[in-house]
Parts: C-alpha cells; structure tokens; sequence
C-alpha cells in the first residue's frame, strides 16, 4: 500500500465515531497523519478539522491525492498478455553465474490501446520480485533506454532473448539508436556512487559486499566497452571473467580491486575523447519506432 507519512492529508475510508459510537464524521472525511505506527499491531493517529482524532487501520485509509484519481487498471487487465520483449539479465546473461544464481528476466509490454487512451493510463511498471521479473511499458522502456539507463541497455543487449514478437525483434534490431556518450555517465557515474557506498559500508561495518563490488567492476567493463567500439557488451569472457568471480569470492584484496576500478574509471575518460558514439542518442529515430508500435498493436 501506499505510506502514509505524518502530515498526510488523507480520507477515511470507514465513519469516524466517538465515545458510544457516536458518528464525529461520515465516511469520505478528510483529516492530517499525526502519528504513524512505531511499532507493528500500532495504528495511524488522524487529525480532522475540528480538532477531533481518531486512530485507523492503514486499510480504513487512502491518500486524498490518490482517492481523487480514477483508480486501478480493469481488473480484467494482464500485461503477460501483451508483452512483447522479454530476456535474462543479471549473472546468467553475464557469464559469471554459478549453480546457485537466480535467473533474473525482464522485458517490455505494450498496453493496449483502450488501457492507453484510458483515463486510468497504462501502469509503467510491473514488478515481481518473489519471481525476479520485472516489465516496463514500451514507452517507458524507450524513455529509460534513451537515457542509458543501464538495466534497459543491457536488456537490449542480453545473448539470452526468450520472447519477442515483431515490437521486440524490431527494438533488437534498431537498439544501437538509444547508445550515445550518456554512456559514460550512467555507467561510469552509477559504479562511481556506488563504490563510495561499499567504502562506507566497509569503514561503518568493516565488511565489504564482494559480489556487488563484481558486478560495478562488470559494469564499468560493458560501459568503457561501448564508449570504446560503440557496441554495449554484455557478457564477459576469457581472463576478465575469472578475475571478476575472484573478486566475487573475495580472494583478491580490496586495494587491488580499487585499483582496477581506479583504471577502468580512467579508461573511461580517455576513450569518451575518441568515442564512435554521437553525443547523443537518436530521439527521431526512436520516436518513429514508438510511433510504429503503436500503429501495429491495436
């Protein structure tokens, strides 16, 4: 469900009553979050205009924001009907998994266009993470991708492709219009933050996560990669991979690691100085396919 944080102006869903149950406010009254739970089995504390509180479950509650929109999809509604990209990421589509990996999917539906024409709108996201799946509408997907978002580039990219129709195969084949030298930030800018991150954690806590710092060190690799050929590759092979599940099992030391990361990083920098990439990625282009989608699916 939606938080309620203090200070939320929210709609009792339920009549709000007094002592011997007398009614203070009809269902639909609007009151402000002046307490949220501490601790589980607690209830939030709401405020109504005349200074009267009463305390709710979280489901005898809504947002006044969200109680003003038109609501949820049709229930009739399944995405899983209209997906028209899917593929494996993660260590599977890396070359680095072991027996014990999970296999991660993700893909691209196309609302249809009753849904997309709605009042309710297409949702932009479906996400299972009990099932590691997670699927974007077209739309979203190609926002994401145009601004190197590196899950969705890497999507593009994945040697593990388990569904696609004609949307899906022409996104295949039109990918290279979302690689531009937005690479260079997303990639390099995001593995970067995130190394700070496992710094930190590592003076706070005094552990390092191996396997996450594996996958920035990939993730720098698949990015200088594109800056370098202009073609994102994904899965890593040869001397790279085995130093990468090294490090995953922690047997290289982490001054080492830093300092690969510390060589990647400056790589990066030389190669955007003699990059094939545009500067930025084909917006016309990928208009035109988000256009054509849409004329094909009805």
């Amino acid at each position: 469900m939606t938080p309620l944080p203090a200070g939320s102006q929210v709609v009792a869903l339920v009549p709000v009553r007094g002592s011997q149950s007398a009614l203070v406010h009809p269902r639909g009254a609007v009151g402000i979050v002046t307490r949220t739970p501490a601790v589980p089995g607690e209830r939030w504390l709401v405020r109504f205009p005349d200074g009267f509180e009463a305390t709710f479950e979280r489901a005898e509650l809504e947002l006044l924001k969200t109680w003003k929109e038109p609501g949820a999809p049709p229930e009739d509604f399944r995405f899983e009907e209209h997906i028209v990209f899917e593929c494996v990421v993660g260590s599977r589509a890396y070359g680095l998994e072991t027996e014990a990996s999970d296999t991660d999917r993700r893909g691209v539906y196309q609302a249809p266009s009753r849904l997309l024409f709605s009042l309710y709108g297409a949702p932009e996201q479906f996400e299972d993470h009990a099932a590691q799946t997670c699927h974007w509408e077209l739309r979203k997907f190609l926002v994401m991708a145009l601004k190197a978002n590196p899950n969705v580039l890497e999507c593009l990219y994945s040697p593990l492709v388990t569904r696609a129709d004609a949307v899906g195969e022409a996104l295949r084949a039109r990918r290279a219009l979302f690689l531009s030298q937005l690479v260079f930030q997303t990639f390099n800018g995001y593995a970067l933050s995130q190394f700070k991150l496992i710094e930190r954690d590592q003076r706070n806590a005094g552990g390092i996560r191996w396997k996450h710092a594996m996958h920035l060190l990939r993730l720098l690799l698949s990015g200088l990669h594109a800056v370098e050929h202009g073609e994102l590759e994904v899965r890593v092979e040869g001397s790279e991979r085995e130093r990468l599940l090294a490090v995953k099992r922690g047997e290289i030391p982490w001054s080492e690691v830093e300092r690969w990361r510390r060589e990647l990083h400056a790589r990066f920098e030389q190669a955007l100085t003699t990059t094939p990439l545009p500067e930025r990625p084909d917006y016309e282009g990928a208009n035109a396919l988000l256009l054509e989608a849409r004329g094909r699916k009805g």
